[in-house]
């Protein structure tokens, strides 16, 4: 029995990939093992169904915890509101609560340099990670005032350092930061605590980035000075756990795994 038995948290982006050897690729996925191992309900979201039913058997399987799979997907041609509001809906409907949020899910055109890039691509990263982040923390917000629960955003180094080829990318990260700003500041008083975690994780859209891009994996992809890339469940999953701990209550900030330590900003 772990820590958050009982709890619930939604995952954007959680369905199970995997990298060209066969190890676990995915962010979601690794937080979502994460919270497995305490014992929490979970509820993941995706745009492909395979790798959310993928998720959802080995998770189960593995860890004897809930697991619920919701297709959503945020974009421009959609009523986003009513996508999710529909997981919401339905995460209420199985499991009575929300007490974590995890906006994980983003899409992008990475590798296409700002001149090139079209209005299409930036609305693809706007609408898939700022515009979904808002749109979930929206229709969170009541139930995580009840529980007086977490947020958990994603964040990226590419819009702190301003990486090469990742104008969109950037600036739906960048934008991200700011909403998880103001609303720490005005959901303190609900007692909901609100952090940005930036990581730096091997997964498998890094490996096709380096595969489709060589030339901008180069210019913005480094190795971190301990000589390993982030272990999406051991080194981003297990931190997003302890945002979520008692612990860690009331705290707000951002938590940095781009040089392969870990560090709280105010």
């Amino acid at each position: 029995m772990g820590f958050l038995t009982g709890k619930t948290v939604i995952i954007t982006g959680a369905g199970r990939a995997v990298l060209s050897d066969g190890r676990c690729g995915s962010i979601g996925y690794g937080i979502a093992t994460a919270y497995a191992k305490e014992g929490a309900n979970i509820v993941i979201t995706g745009r492909n169904v395979k790798k959310l039913e993928d998720a959802k058997e080995e998770l189960e399987r593995l860890y004897g915890i809930k697991v619920l799979i919701v297709q959503a997907d945020v974009n421009e041609n959609s009523d986003n509101e009513a996508v999710v509001g529909e997981v919401v809906k339905q995460t209420m409907d199985a499991f009575g609560r929300i007490d974590v949020l995890i906006n994980n899910a983003q899409a992008s055109a990475s590798g296409v340099t700002l001149a090139d890039h079209t209005t299409e691509q930036f609305n693809l990263a706007m609408y898939s990670g700022l515009y979904a982040a808002f749109y979930y923390m929206k229709a969170c917000y009541p139930y995580l005032k009840e529980s007086q629960g977490s947020v958990i955003n994603f964040a990226s180094g590419a819009g702190l350092f301003g990486n090469f080829g990742q104008c969109a990318y950037a600036a739906a990260k960048e934008g991200i930061r700011g909403l998880s700003r103001v609303a720490a500041t005005e959901w303190a008083k609900d007692n909901i605590n609100v952090n940005v975690v930036c990581p730096l994780a091997w997964t498998s859209q890094l490996e096709q980035f380096k595969n489709a891009y060589p030339d901008a994996f180069d210019k913005n992809v480094h190795t971190p000075p301990v000589g390993h890339f982030g272990d999406s469940e051991l080194e981003i999953g297990r931190v997003c756990v302890q945002l979520a701990s008692p612990d860690f209550k009331y705290m707000t900030g951002e938590t940095l795994t781009l040089e392969g330590g870990l560090g709280m900003r105010p």
